[in-house]
């Protein structure tokens, strides 16, 4: 398992509140409103960055946001290399995270289960195991 070095770790939270700041208040797209970015990934030598980013609408097509957000990455890493004071800032690399949308279906499978077991009490029988 490869070690996580605490400057990496720093870095990482560091560029994501970046990117948040960045996004929220110098990013005008209209594509990328209720965009936030949940997690940073580093390579070991920090040259690249996965980031995950979450919407408020985890239903909705994400490739125009993708799109925005890699046609803003130029801006975004430039941005942040100011702002963290970094000579070499990691290539920026987005994808979604499907963390909200799993919760969600997590959430519904959960709720039919519920009412499943309720109507099956209700009615007497014995719920399914």
């Amino acid at each position: 398992m490869p070690r996580d070095y605490p400057r990496k770790l720093r870095v990482a939270a560091e560029l994501q509140r970046v990117l948040n700041v960045l996004l929220s208040n110098e990013i005008k797209d209209p594509r990328l409103v209720g965009v936030t970015i949940s997690a940073v990934d580093l390579s070991g030598d920090i040259s690249t960055a996965k980031v995950a980013f979450s919407t408020l609408r985890p239903d909705e097509d994400v490739d125009p946001v993708i799109a925005a957000l890699k046609k803003a990455g130029g801006f975004l890493r430039s941005r942040a290399g100011q702002m963290l004071s970094m000579r070499r800032v990691p290539e920026l690399r987005f994808e979604q995270d499907h963390g909200p949308r799993q919760g969600i279906e997590l959430t519904r499978l959960i709720d039919e289960a519920v009412a499943k077991d309720r109507d099956a009490s209700e009615s007497g029988d014995d719920p399914a195991p």
